[in-house]
């Protein structure tokens, strides 16, 4: 069976992932799977940029045809942070209760239509023959005012989609992948793979 690196080591992610792409014939590896433990700086400008930096340097170390994520929660009011640096906003070893109850103290005393955020998630993918895929996709939603469900991860407890009237936390995973930036940003993937394999 061919072999897929998702270049991440987020196990949450994974699991979404491997839900997603389950009808595929690939072995679905996390960095962790693959035995890779590198540093990527990602120091690109925008989502796409720092999804091709991690695709290329694994690909380039494995050879497979490897994908890679970057996703962020822009906030409206808080001039769209922390954007591309939402894992390493206050520090990568922060905890997200502390990253969530920060932007929830940032917004105290906002209104609710201008607690405005959206989950950003761009999707690279790069092959051993060097071409490359990319999609990009959104979720809108505002900030709510506490934490709320355990089904997510990172942001997603403080993050209110009010056309199901919960948080992301809230949702269970077969509605959040269907929803979800990532969930759609990979079903677009997919569908591009298959194009292509």
């Amino acid at each position: 069976m061919k072999k897929l690196i998702f270049a991440t080591g987020n196990e949450g992610k994974m699991k979404e992932i491997r839900m997603i792409l389950k009808d595929m014939d690939f072995e679905i590896l996390s960095l962790k799977d693959a035995g890779i433990d590198v540093d990527i700086e990602e120091n690109g400008h925008s989502f796409t940029e720092n999804a091709y930096i991690k695709a290329k340097a694994i690909a380039e170390l494995t050879g497979e045809i490897t994908l890679a994520d970057d996703s962020g929660l822009e906030v409206d009011y808080i001039n769209k942070e922390p954007g591309i640096y939402s894992a390493r906003y206050l520090g990568e070893e922060t905890s997200y209760h502390i990253k969530n109850q920060t932007i929830i103290d940032r917004l105290a005393g906002v209104k609710e239509e201008l607690r405005t955020a959206r989950f950003v998630c761009a999707i690279a993918a790069v092959f051993p023959d060097g071409t490359t895929l990319d999609t990009f996709e959104t979720i809108e939603g505002r900030i709510g005012y506490e934490e709320k469900g355990l089904n997510g991860f990172g942001y997603d407890p403080i993050f209110f989609i009010p056309e199901f009237g919960c948080t992301s936390a809230e949702l269970n995973p077969e509605q959040k992948n269907e929803v979800s930036h990532r969930g759609k940003a990979l079903k677009l993937m997919k569908e591009e793979l298959k194009k292509k394999l």
